[in-house]
């Protein structure tokens, strides 16, 4: 397995993901523009709504389908095809359920939230179809096939919604917008799993196969990381959706609230693209039974790094961000907390997001799921109780609260348990390099922060933030020590 390739294909794997946040920024601002806050509340909620039963609907089949096609050699075509079947069925069956049950609640009858699930469930079924195809382009190292699909699903999305910015929509309670809005988002996700099936027929062409023993072995191999998915969605994703239930305001709550979520939702996916990367050579270590500690140490240091960019531009930022991406409307005043409040918090929780898929991804590289989905068991009972003490009389601000607490305990719970699986080579020059880069980054941001008075200063203060960061990690080193640990070199 060559280096190169796994660090290019982490590299494509950023790329899209700093390209699609772009395109996102750009989409949830028209949403925030074109709809009124109690619209974009339940479009909120809508989506937010269908997160759990997306991460049902997944079942951790992509961890696994990654580890099955990496192996299947000669028989890619075999195992994909089962995924294709099994992913189907439980696509159907969750996101079915979601759909009933939407329209079946007492509370939500008379609103607008039913017809915007039933419409939103296509872009968790189109999407999550072209997850297991990502398979194909994951294994083979051409990440640059993801890009191309995945920009080229946000770019119909927001040039199509921005249209009706364009032709003058703004703030409006008009219900038919409303469903155009989440109907295009429906035409994106088709459009990504079109374009993933054309580039993955080149190398690897696609047909549903039914193969009943391959099937069970599959089902029994991803059940772990689906537990631990259902886990996380309870502590995750849930949230939106109490909210929806414990709050008779809740499109007001969660027009502040859902914006945030998707901003923290992009936070959250970069840690994950990066262990994506590097759980295939992981797994090829430890089952040969060679060092991994380096390996883990960089990697550790990355999600680190990540981490408290994430954190430091969420705390020192936040009002800038939130409207930039949203409106001044969604900005807190003196009186209600706004958007900006809820980033302040949900920045600690992207931070200690990066340590939990650590020990995620390490102690299902040691088969001890039976751990993990204890600790995020407890995690998601946490979040639940909490919720419901807090959502009925902070709202928002409660879930925000709620998010902290949870994210904290599991970090430190998760890392302690993924260092204790695994042993890590975290050098004292890590850490000086960890202070070096987060050290200058927080001067530039805090006194960078009164100059933002503008949507147009935000971008250029961003793009200067973005120099700042490539000139520190050229001083620093930081790319050559993180490429020197996945060799499994040791470090000075």
């Amino acid at each position: 397995m060559s280096l190169q390739k796994i660090a290019l294909s982490t590299l494509w794997q950023l790329a899209s993901q700093v390209t699609m946040a772009a395109l996102s920024i750009l989409t949830v601002k028209f949403v925030a523009m074109g709809l009124s806050k109690e619209l974009a509340g339940d479009y909120n909620s809508a989506y937010g709504f269908l997160q759990l039963f997306g991460i049902l609907a997944d079942f951790g089949l992509y961890a696994v389908a990654v580890r099955e096609v990496s192996r299947a050699g000669d028989r890619r075509k075999e195992v994909l095809g089962a995924l294709l079947i099994l992913r189907t069925i439980i696509l159907l069956l969750s996101l079915g359920s979601a759909i009933v049950i939407v329209w079946l609640v007492p509370m939500w009858r008379g609103t607008l939230l039913p017809i915007g699930v039933t419409i939103a469930a296509f872009v968790p079924f189109f999407t999550l179809l072209a997850g297991i195809i990502r398979t194909v382009f994951q294994v083979e190292y051409r990440m640059h096939c993801v890009f191309i699909a995945e920009v080229a699903q946000r770019i119909l999305t927001a040039s199509a919604i921005g249209v009706f910015i364009f032709l003058g929509v703004r703030n409006s309670d008009n219900p038919h917008i409303y469903e155009a809005f989440l109907g295009i988002g429906g035409a994106g996700a088709l459009l990504l799993l079109v374009l993933s099936l054309l580039f993955a027929r080149r190398s690897l062409p696609l047909f549903p196969r039914w193969d009943s023993a391959l099937l069970k072995r599959i089902t029994l191999a991803a059940a772990p990381f689906g537990l631990a998915y259902l886990c996380m969605a309870l502590y995750r994703q849930f949230d939106v959706t109490l909210i929806a239930l414990l709050r008779p305001d809740f499109e007001l709550q969660n027009a502040y609230y859902g914006f945030v979520q998707r901003m923290a939702d992009m936070g959250y996916l970069i840690p994950t693209f990066l262990l994506n990367s590097v759980l295939p050579l992981l797994s090829e270590r430890h089952e040969r039974g060679e060092a991994t500690e380096s390996l883990l140490g960089k990697t550790l240091f990355t999600i680190l790094i990540l981490g408290s960019i994430s954190l430091l531009f969420s705390i020192l930022w936040a009002r800038p961000l939130v409207a930039l991406l949203t409106t001044n409307a969604y900005l807190s005043t003196p009186t209600q907390s706004g958007s900006d409040s809820v980033l302040r918090l949900i920045g600690f929780s992207m931070f200690f997001n990066g340590f939990i898929l650590y020990g995620f991804y390490v102690l299902l590289t040691r088969r001890q799921w039976k751990r993990l989905v204890t600790i995020l068991l407890f995690g998601g009972c946490l979040s639940l109780a909490s919720n419901l003490i807090l959502i009925p009389q902070d709202g928002f601000m409660g879930a925000a609260t709620t998010s902290v607490i949870v994210h904290t305990a599991l970090g430190f719970l998760l890392l302690a348990e993924g260092l204790r699986a695994m042993p890590v080579a975290f050098s004292w020059s890590d850490t000086m390099r960890w202070i070096g880069f987060t050290a200058p980054l927080a001067l530039f941001l805090s006194f960078g922060a009164p100059l933002l008075t503008s949507d147009l200063k935000t971008i250029v203060g961003l793009g200067a933030a973005t120099l700042l960061m490539g000139i520190l990690a050229w001083i620093l080193g930081l790319d050559r020590g993180i490429l020197r640990g996945m060799r499994g070199e040791n470090l000075v």
